[in-house]
C-alpha cells in the first residue's frame, strides 16, 4: 500500500515540479488511486514538506524535508522500510526505550501488542536484541538512523549508552541451544548462515565506504545480477571479499590457525581490485580518515609488532578448556591489536574482522555479522575512537554475538 511518504520521495527525487498524475505513474500505481495519492501531496503540502505550485507539487527546500528524505535514502540502501519505521507513536516508544539499558513490559505503558509489532520491526532490522520474550527483556541498539528518526519527530531524547552489563550467561544459554541444534540439521544451518554472509559483507564494506546498496548486494552475491550504474570497482570489492570471507571460513572450519601468511593471503584475495597493494605489507606511513588520533605502527616497527602478537595467538590457542569471558577478551585483544598495526595501505579494517571472525568461528562460536543497529557502536569503539577501548568493545562484542546465536537458532528451530 502506498503511503505519503512513497510520494514524498519521488517528488523530492524529481526535484522540478509533478503533477499528480505523473507521481501516481512513477509508483507503479493504477490510476484509480489518483485521488489517494493527491491527498498525501497535499498533506505534505501542510506539513510544509511539498509546496503546490502551478506546474504541480514540488519539494519545499528546508531542515525537515533534508532529514526526511535522508531518513528514506538510508533506510533504502540499509533494505529497511521506512514506513515501518515513520511513525510519531513509534519514534515516542523509542524516545522512552532509549532511556532504559533494557525494556521490558512493564517499563513502557502501551498495549502489550503494540509494544510486540515494535519490537519485531526493530528486531527485523537489527536494531534491536530481543534476549527473552517471556518475560520479555529487550536492548534496544542507539545508532544514526534512529537519532534521526527521533529529531524528525522532535523528540528530545536521553540516551544509555554506557553499560557494564554482562550477557556471558545467557551466550552460554544459546551455545547449548546451538550445538543441539545445529547437529540435528547441518544442512539447514549451512543454509541459514548463506544469508548472515552477504549481511555481513554489505555491513562489513559500508564501513570501509563501499557505496552499493544491500539490496543491491543481494544481487550481486545471491542472484548473480549486477544492476546497472554501479562502478566496477565498487562491484569487484564485493565479489572480492565474499571470496575472502568463503576461504576464512573454510579454514576456520577446518581449524586452521591463523598465521601471517594466512591473513596476507585474506588480504589478497579481499583487495584485488587493487592489485597493486592486495597481500602486502605497507612500506609506508598511513592514517586513519578522520581520526588522527587513531594510533598507527610506523612501518619499520610492523613486523616485529605482529610478530609479539602472533606470539600472544599462538600461546592462546595451545590453551584447553579456556572459559569463554577469557575467549572474548582475548578476542578483542586480537582484533585492537591487529588494527592498531594496520600493516597494509588499505583494508585494514575489512581483513581485522575476518581474521576475529576466524578465531571465534575455530571455537566453535558462531559469528557471522555485525547487526546493522550496532554498526555505529562497533565503529567508535575500534578505528572511530581516539584511544584504545578494549573493555568497550568487549560489551559490544558479547552483544554481537548473542545477536547472531539468537537468529541462528531462532531459524534452525522453525
Amino acid at each position: 500500500m502506498v503511503t505519503k511518504y512513497d510520494a514524498f520521495e519521488i517528488v523530492y527525487k524529481n526535484r522540478a515540479p509533478l503533477k499528480p498524475i505523473e507521481v501516481v505513474r512513477r509508483l507503479n500505481k493504477d490510476e484509480r488511486e489518483y485521488h489517494v495519492i493527491h491527498r498525501y501531496l497535499r498533506e505534505l503540502v501542510n506539513e510544509k514538506l511539498l509546496v503546490k505550485k502551478k506546474q504541480g507539487f514540488q519539494v519545499e527546500i528546508s531542515k525537515k524535508s533534508e532529514l526526511l528524505y535522508n531518513l528514506i535514502f538510508y533506510c533504502i540502501k540499509n533494505g529497511i522500510n521506512y514506513n515501518s519505521l515513520l511513525n510519531r507513536n513509534f519514534a515516542q516508544f523509542i524516545s522512552i526505550a532509549l532511556q532504559k539499558e533494557e525494556i521490558n513490559s512493564t517499563d513502557i505503558r502501551l498495549n502489550p501488542r503494540t509494544i510486540k509489532k515494535y519490537v519485531e520491526i526493530l528486531d527485523k532490522y537489527g536494531l534491536a536484541l530481543i534476549i527473552s520474550e517471556k518475560p520479555l527483556r529487550v536492548k534496544i541498539f542507539y545508532n544514526i538512523l534512529l537519532n534521526n528518526l527521533l529529531i524528525y519527530f522532535e523528540y528530545k531524547h536521553q540516551v544509555i549508552i554506557e553499560s557494564s552489563k554482562s550477557y556471558i550467561g545467557e551466550i552460554k544459554k544459546e551455545l547449548g541451544i546451538y550445538k543441539r541444534l545445529r547437529k540435528k540439521n547441518e544442512a539447514k544451518y549451512q543454509r541459514i548462515i548463506n544469508d548472515f554472509k552477504i549481511s555481513f559483507i554489505y555491513h562489513s564494506l559500508s564501513l570501509e565506504g563501499n557505496p552499493i546498496t544491500l539490496p543491491d548486494t543481494i544481487k550481486i552475491l545471491k542472484d548473480k545480477l549486477i544492476p546497472a550504474n554501479l562502478k566496477t570497482v565498487d562491484v569487484d570489492e564485493v565479489k572480492n571479499y565474499q571470496e575472502a570471507m568463503f576461504q576464512m571460513l573454510k579454514d576456520a572450519n577446518e581449524r586452521k590457525p591463523l598465521s601471517l601468511q594466512l591473513i596476507l593471503d585474506y588480504h589478497k584475495l579481499a583487495m584485488r581490485h587493487h592489485s597493486h597493494l592486495a597481500g602486502s605489507i605497507r612500506t609506508i606511513n598511513v592514517f586513519i580518515k578522520g581520526n588522527p588520533n587513531f594510533k598507527i605502527a610506523s612501518p619499520e616497527n610492523i613486523k616485529d609488532e605482529l610478530e609479539r602478537l602472533f606470539e600472544k595467538y599462538n600461546e592462546f590457542i595451545k590453551r584447553k578448556n579456556v572459559p569463554l569471558e577469557e575467549i572474548l577478551k582475548f578476542a578483542v585483544y586480537f582484533h585492537n591489536g591487529f588494527q592498531h598495526i594496520h600493516p597494509f595501505e588499505d583494508g585494514n579494517s575489512r581483513t581485522t574482522r575476518l581474521i576475529t571472525f576466524h578465531l571465534l568461528q575455530s571455537l566453535d562460536i558462531p559469528i557471522f555479522d555485525i547487526p546493522f543497529g550496532l554498526l555505529d557502536e562497533y565503529l567508535s569503539h575500534t578505528k572511530g575512537s581516539k584511544s584504545r577501548e578494549d573493555i568497550r568493545l568487549y560489551q559490544s562484542l558479547q552483544k554481537i554475538i548473542l545477536f547472531n546465536l539468537k537468529k541462528i537458532n531462532e531459524k534452525l528451530d522453525q
